[in-house]
């Protein structure tokens, strides 16, 4: 008997190690984001009586949240404001949903993020003036939504970005040419929008870009010689502006993949 009992001493503190819960707080932001956006009718629906841990799409790690994957998940509805209590969260992805709203100035407090996938949803409204704050991200898609207003100067502080898409949206204004900071830059997609004025030179900074998306917009005046230093580029599509001139185009293409018209 006295062996059985020690057993059972040593077999308690276990169990409860295995079963450690994320911070309440965080249990919290996630009902909320189920309830937000109608989690019972999802087409993958979380146990809530279950442990967090494994609950569709979520990964813990160290005893917090630190990635949410509800792609294509029936998700309708909007980001809630508590998102911001997921403060270890570094994957964030409710791409191909039916999100509405604007992007929460909240969501800016989750400096750990380093992918942000919003596309293919209905969101509206504008980019937070500082979405520069999320300073590890290093992927942040939200083409096809209804995105309006300018592309914040500060965006030029999210250095480590290697994929930027803001396609398909209602984006209007000039380029900022603080878009020439982000020199980890692989692909920058700014197509199908209301851009106007002239491309920054400071894009010419963007070394390691392999694809540059600027088709259907408004931009005007030459393409930047500046761009020739883009070696890597692959792919390079700008038909459907109002450029006065291509000639700088004979001198940056050296038999890499570019596809524009002019009329």
């Amino acid at each position: 008997m006295k062996v059985f009992l020690g057993f059972l001493i040593v077999l308690i503190p276990t169990t409860k190690f295995i079963f450690v819960e994320v911070p309440r707080q965080e249990r919290e932001a996630l009902l909320d984001l189920y309830n937000a956006t109608q989690g019972a009718g999802w087409n993958k629906t979380w146990d809530l009586q279950a442990p967090v841990s494994s609950w569709y799409g979520i990964k813990v790690a160290g005893g917090h949240v630190v990635e949410i994957d509800l792609f294509r998940n029936k998700l309708v509805g909007s980001i809630p404001r508590s998102i911001k209590k997921l403060k270890y969260l570094e994957y964030l992805d409710l791409s191909f949903n039916v999100i509405s709203g604007s992007l929460p100035h909240h969501l800016m407090e989750l400096d750990r993020l380093k992918t942000l996938k919003l596309e293919m949803n209905g969101m509206t409204g504008t980019l937070p003036r500082n979405i520069g704050r999320l300073k590890n991200l290093e992927e942040l898609t939200i083409f096809n939504n209804f995105i309006s207003g300018d592309i914040p100067p500060s965006m030029g502080e999210m250095v480590c970005l290697r994929v930027l898409n803001l396609s398909s949206n209602k984006l209007s204004g000039q380029i900022p040419k603080t878009l020439g900071n982000l020199t980890k830059l692989e692909s920058l997609g700014l197509f199908d929008n209301m851009l106007s004025g002239r491309l920054p030179p400071e894009l010419g900074n963007l070394v390691r870009l392999q694809e540059l998306a600027l088709a259907n917009n408004r931009l005007e005046g030459e393409i930047p010689i500046e761009l020739g230093r883009l070696t890597n580029l692959r792919v390079f599509i700008i038909q459907n502006n109002r450029f006065d001139s291509l000639d700088n185009l004979k001198q940056i293409d050296r038999g890499r993949f570019l596809i524009f018209e002019h009329d």
